[in-house]
């Protein structure tokens, strides 16, 4: 398996890259993975760690094709499937802040500094969590105590993502619920307002909210 890394910018730094991908990708040898190798790294490529604001922490890609584009819980706008989490995101945002969003790729959320990073990068079709224990954890590890010198807000989804926690610094906002998955949102997601609470924390901090709404 082979990965592109020239447009990791300032993440390519991470020791991940140098001392763990080379076993990882051993691991996944040559199977045919979601999303496409071009877009496994994504979500750091488009927020670069000086930018980064909020860091939400979902799961691994979704293992449907043509669903997954790089960026946790986001789906391309040609997907024409079920939104699933997705879906159940749109629902919260609308009783947390009143606004409604229809565009399901969030690439304008990384824009505004947003990481929208798995816990796990690569998922074969039809195998949720196959590679859940290939390393993608020293990433994680790795891109969550680069953030730490500079308070961000974390935004963590089920308990994979709220096992991260202890790689996060004191002084940073950490929400943690369940997962928006349609098999676990009724569980402690609805209700969280984990949208408002972070751009609150963000006016507090003298940074810009995000705009969380179709852009």
């Amino acid at each position: 398996m082979t990965f592109d890394l020239s447009r990791l910018g300032a993440w390519g730094n991470l020791p991940f890259f140098a001392h763990h991908l080379p076993d990882l990708a051993t691991r996944i040898g040559p199977d045919t993975v979601l999303p496409d190798t071009a877009l496994t790294f994504r979500a750091l490529e488009l927020c670069q760690p000086d930018d980064t604001k909020v860091v939400i922490l979902g799961q691994d890609p979704y293992h449907t094709a043509g669903k997954a584009d790089g960026l946790a819980f986001s789906i391309p706008a040609d997907f024409g499937g079920r939104l699933d989490s997705l879906g159940n995101i749109f629902k919260e945002l609308r009783t947390d802040l009143n606004v409604n969003r229809s565009k399901t790729s969030l690439d304008d959320w990384a824009d505004q500094g947003v990481l929208l990073l798995n816990t796990a990068l690569t998922v074969p079709e039809g195998q949720p969590k196959a590679h859940a224990k290939h390393g993608w954890d020293q990433l994680v590890k790795d891109a969550l105590e680069h953030l730490n010198p500079r308070p961000c807000a974390h935004i963590q989804w089920g308990k994979p993502a709220q096992s991260f926690a202890r790689h996060i610094a004191p002084d940073h906002l950490i929400l943690q619920s369940a997962h928006p998955s349609p098999l676990s949102a009724a569980r402690g997601f609805f209700g969280s307002r984990p949208f408002s609470t972070v751009n609150q924390w963000l006016i507090d901090q003298g940074q810009t909210p995000i705009n969380w709404a179709d852009p």
